[in-house]
């Protein structure tokens, strides 16, 4: 052991000295500072994660990662349908990174009792449809079997498009669509009932089979709205999304071109706002990493006017500059691993705590979920961590160089 780290040792351990009236509290709020620093960065970061891959999960839940799509309208200003065959499936699927295919499709449609009505998109979904995400946020009732070979008559609901309409689960409701030549009715019992929190799907959605919505867009088997594609790794969403543009050039059998976009388009707005969380984020890190800094440096001026008796001594007994800068920087090192310890522990203990307990709600008509959300990205707590150590390191370094002033004699004199 180097007589530096052991010096800095013994100054950091001492408790008793007369000296120490006023170091010791400066000691305690710098390690307190880069507690407070630390803690507020891991659950600053983990909130956001956690907001942005909530969002996320509901904007893709309702549209996946990616749709194929028409680009050809009819005469009445409707989009035409997509040949959803095996041809284009399997060129859809030999596209390296994609994971899973489904079909949908879409007709405008009127829920309507003996009170209320509403205009509603009725989504139609077949066998292959992955129902997990609308699963996970029932609220009451059960899960159709939705066919593409036969009709159920029953739908899925939003808790707000039912609490509008007045009807529960069980109940029969008449829907009424506009057709070429006249409209007609189809009557649905109400099978469950979901809330996602995210009000411009929730209020405009309703579930059912896709046969059903297939025969009222008067469509064959081949015939979809489109596909919709879900990837292995979200972040390389906008790169298959260029590669799928190639998968059909030109126009069909029916004259209908078709086009491809992920969920990041199709949604932009949702996305923007959260890429603003992101430099809210880089905002928080960077001024609790300053305040961190600036503690620390608070507290080892005060310790080295305190111990400019010593310094001199040092001095007097043929230490160099550079060795008492060590000895301080070792001191500073000490303090700030020790407030980065105690800030990750509390840190990450009331993450643990809000992620199993929810203790902290929020209003999910405004922010989507009913309570704060936290997700844990180890590399970036750890990259955290790093930077404050490096930055705090640097910024006593830079504050070491006060000891290279005055002299030995001058110093030692110093009360």
């Amino acid at each position: 052991m180097s007589f530096e780290l052991f010096i800095a040792k013994r100054i950091y351990a001492d408790k008793v000295e007369d000296g120490e009236r006023f170091s010791r509290p400066a000691i305690r709020i710098a390690m307190l500072g880069v507690a407070i620093g630390v803690a507020v960065m891991i659950l600053s970061l983990a909130v956001v994660l956690g907001f942005k891959h909530e969002v996320c999960s509901k904007v893709i839940g309702f549209g996946s990662h990616i749709q194929v799509v028409s680009l050809t309208q009819n005469q009445n200003y409707e989009m035409m349908p997509v040949l959803t065959n095996d041809t284009l499936i399997r060129k859809v699927k030999k596209v390296r990174g994609v994971s899973h295919i489904q079909k949908f499709a879409t007709k405008i449609g009127i829920l309507k009792t003996e009170e209320n009505f509403r205009g509603l998109t009725f989504k139609g979904v077949g066998e292959d449809y992955d129902l997990s995400f609308f699963r996970n946020s029932m609220v009451d009732g059960k899960m159709p079997k939705f066919s593409s070979k036969e009709a159920s008559n029953e739908i899925l609901l939003s808790k707000k498009v039912a609490g509008d309409l007045g009807v529960k689960t069980g109940d029969k409701i008449f829907a009424y669509f506009m057709g070429e030549e006249s409209m007609r009715a189809r009557r649905f019992k109400v099978a469950g009932i979901f809330a996602t929190n995210m009000n411009d799907y929730d209020k405009n959605y309703v579930i059912t089979d896709l046969y059903t919505v297939r025969k009222l867009n008067g469509w064959d088997e081949e015939m979809s709205s489109g596909l919709e594609v879900t990837v292995n790794d979200f972040d390389h969403v906008e790169e298959l999304t260029q590669k799928l543009q190639f998968i059909h050039q030109g126009v069909d059998r029916n004259g209908v071109t078709y086009g491809v976009f992920s969920i990041k388009e199709m949604a932009a707005h949702t996305f923007a706002w959260l890429s603003v969380l992101d430099m809210n984020v880089v905002m928080i890190l960077v001024l609790m990493i300053l305040v961190s800094a600036f503690t620390v440096v608070s507290g080892l001026l005060i310790i080295m006017l305190e111990r400019i008796n010593m310094i001199g001594t040092l001095k007097v007994l043929g230490a160099t500059n550079v060795s008492v800068r060590r000895i301080f920087i070792n001191f500073s090192i000490m303090l700030v691993g020790q407030g980065l310890l105690w800030g990750n522990v509390f840190g990450l203990l009331i993450c643990w705590i809000q992620q199993r307990f929810h203790l902290i709600s929020l209003d999910a008509s405004v922010y989507y979920i009913d309570s704060v959300p936290i997700q844990f990205n180890w590399w970036l707590i750890f990259a955290i961590n790093v930077i404050t150590l490096l930055i705090s390191t640097l910024v006593i370094w830079g504050s070491s160089h006060l000891i290279s002033i005055g002299k030995p004699s001058q110093t030692i004199r110093y009360e």
